[in-house]
């Protein structure tokens, strides 16, 4: 039988290791395999300072405290909060119109399911995705389906959302069919199942002329934006450049986000092909 001494110096061991561990996922989790290794190892040492200095003044004994529990997180001393410019404004510029239009239930296809699950508290909200999500939330509903190919009838919707979702249709980023005509045939599909009178809030990249960044996105022109929605009236229109929203687009500044309210103006059913020498 193995003695009690020898079972604490492999325990000590194992602790070692798992410490070794955590240090070597949280180097490559928040710094990459990279030269920037060299500060992750700076500040690994800083870390291992304030946890010697934190272990010795604590006098907490409500919580246990050991190395093996250790959950380092060593890029979080950042001057301001850390935020994406893109989906903060693009998020809160939608939240806010639905909050004022405050229809009866509204149908989002494709967009960030933690904007969405925010928004389905102030408003019923049906989601569609190809992927369903697998936690249940009040007011938050959930049907699978393409944008290519949208479950519902003609003229149907009342209040539809897509953001930042059909500059990806047919790149294959996310393994969907190759199709060079995919952000077109997502359009239209938007169109046709918003009834007359209905609200389609949309934003796409922009840039100063229609671009494919493949495999990650497409960036439109505004005209090509307005050619796409075509029987729909513009209601609003705002620009994320940077970290401001701009009232109208500026292809002088190059890559942003187009964010667009549309309202149904006519009733859509539409089978001709889309311009394929358009580019403006």
């Amino acid at each position: 039988m193995a003695s009690i001494k020898t079972i604490k110096q492999y325990l000590s061991k194992f602790t070692l290791l798992k410490v070794l561990y955590i240090i070597y996922s949280t180097l490559k989790q928040q710094y990459g395999l990279s030269l920037n290794w060299l500060r992750g190892l700076f500040d690994i040492i800083l870390f291992s300072n304030e946890y010697r200095v934190f272990q010795a003044n604590n006098d907490n004994n409500n919580f246990e405290l050991n190395m093996g529990s250790w959950l380092p997180c060593l890029t979080d001393k950042t001057e301001f909060t850390p935020v994406d410019p893109v989906y903060f404004l693009q998020d809160t510029w939608a939240a806010s119109k639905i909050f004022q239009l405050k229809p009866e239930h509204h149908y989002d296809v494709g967009s960030s399911v933690k904007t969405i699950g925010i928004i389905s508290q102030f408003v019923p909200v049906t989601m569609i995705d190809i992927r369903p999500i697998d936690i249940d939330l009040k007011n938050l509903y959930f049907k699978e389906g393409s944008v290519l190919d949208l479950p519902f009838e003609d003229n149907s919707i009342e209040s539809l959302s897509s953001l930042c979702v059909i500059e990806h249709i047919g790149l294959g980023r996310y393994g969907d069919p190759l199709d060079p005509w995919g952000s077109e045939k997502a359009v239209k599909e938007l169109k046709r199942v918003v009834k007359l009178g209905g609200i389609i809030l949309f934003s796409v990249p922009v840039d100063e002329k229609n671009k494919i960044y493949f495999n990650g996105c497409r960036a439109f022109t505004r005209n090509y934006v307005l050619q796409l929605f075509d029987g729909f009236e513009l209601v609003e229109e705002k620009y994320q450049y940077g970290k401001q929203l701009y009232d109208s687009y500026d292809p002088s500044k190059g890559f942003g986000t187009g964010l667009y309210m549309f309202k149904k103006e006519e009733y859509i059913q539409d089978d001709r092909k889309y311009d394929k020498t358009s580019t403006t």
